[in-house]
């Protein structure tokens, strides 16, 4: 059984109902109006927490325009586009978070980051962040990880694209540094991510490998996938969220609507209170489903003589008279008694 932990008020486990985390990113398309807005419907979404990610475009990377600087023409969302100026596009101004940490926690909402640097790590502990976030491509980044778990806080790291090597030397990392517990996150990381790519079967290997509560953090459109990972054992379940994917934004293309949003929160704790046990036979609910099981009834007004036959006994629902399955038995016995119409068939009759 692996370890619970605690993200500001919610504990995060295997027996616990899926933490769902709203991930804003880039999608506030550079207006905090926006960004305030989008705090606000994921707290009417019923969503327990609001992750950012807090960076410069300076402390991701640098402002250079070669080709290893460059993301592939092909790909789907940002063929051809330079990392600086798409991370200039999409990053959450540092004066920002206050404003948005504070709209969070009176809305009711858990807000914790994934910081890239020390400035990030620095300026989310001041504003007393529960937790940190550890994306897929800061994974192998171990002295960031040594950092942020310096903090004594509760770590969730991202394996997107990682080896098993990788992830242990993380979690080695992150343990050793002093985080709170950590959360491992199963993640194909590539924008959209095909729902075949998502290996949901890797979750429970995670769990059992490494002993820590284990998510996905999917990018795949719609729910169906978050909601399926549940059955895998997910606890924990990030996707990013927008007002409207029509207006488009870096990350709108694979990023849930408020609607679907609320959506992804009734479903996954809905398939979270599936799971139940292995026991195999009636559960309480069925107790009155268990009065409508079909026996034997005599459907006709009988007289003391009068032979069972097909047209006098039947089975049908409810329950109260003899199995159906003796009926072979009483065919052609008589009856000892008047017997009416709509009474369980039972031995002292016949």
């Amino acid at each position: 059984m692996t370890a619970t932990i605690t993200i500001g008020p919610h504990a995060v486990g295997a027996e616990e109902r899926p933490f769902v985390v709203a991930e804003m990113s880039g999608n506030h398309n550079g207006d905090l109006n926006r960004a305030l807005a989008i705090v606000d419907a994921v707290a009417e979404s019923g969503a327990h927490a609001l992750k950012l990610q807090t960076y410069r475009p300076d402390t991701i990377t640098i402002d250079v325009d070669t080709p290893a600087f460059r993301i592939s023409s092909g790909h789907e969302l940002w063929g051809g586009e330079n990392l600086y100026r798409l991370y200039e596009r999409a990053h959450t101004p540092y004066e920002w978070h206050a404003p948005i940490f504070e709209r969070a926690r009176e809305r009711g909402l858990t807000v914790f980051s994934s910081p890239f640097d020390a400035t990030a790590v620095e300026l989310l502990e001041s504003l007393d962040a529960p937790a940190y976030k550890i994306a897929s491509s800061e994974l192998v980044d171990l002295p960031l990880i040594r950092l942020v778990a310096s903090t004594g806080k509760p770590m969730v790291i991202s394996t997107g694209m990682a080896t098993v090597a990788e992830i242990d030397a993380a979690v080695r990392t992150a343990r050793d540094g002093g985080a709170a517990g950590i959360v491992l996150l199963a993640c194909t990381a590539s924008y959209p991510a095909p729902p075949a790519d998502s290996n949901l079967r890797r979750i429970p290997v995670l769990a059992g490998a490494f002993d820590v509560p284990v998510g996905l953090s999917d990018h795949t459109p719609g729910i169906g996938v978050a909601v399926a990972s549940v059955a895998l054992g997910a606890c924990f379940i990030e996707k990013h969220v927008t007002l409207d994917r029509a207006d488009g934004g870096v990350d709108s293309d694979f990023s849930l609507n408020p609607a679907e949003l609320t959506a992804l929160v009734a479903e996954s704790g809905r398939a979270s209170a599936a799971m139940g046990g292995t026991a195999i036979g009636p559960t309480p609910a069925e107790r009155e489903g268990l009065r409508f099981r079909r026996s034997l009834f005599v459907v006709e007004d009988v007289r003391a003589g009068d032979p069972v036959t097909v047209h006098n006994v039947r089975s049908i629902r409810p329950a109260g008279g003899l199995a159906p399955v003796e009926i072979d038995r009483v065919l052609g016995r008589t009856f000892t008694t008047d017997v009416p119409r709509g009474t369980p068939l039972t031995w002292n009759q016949i």
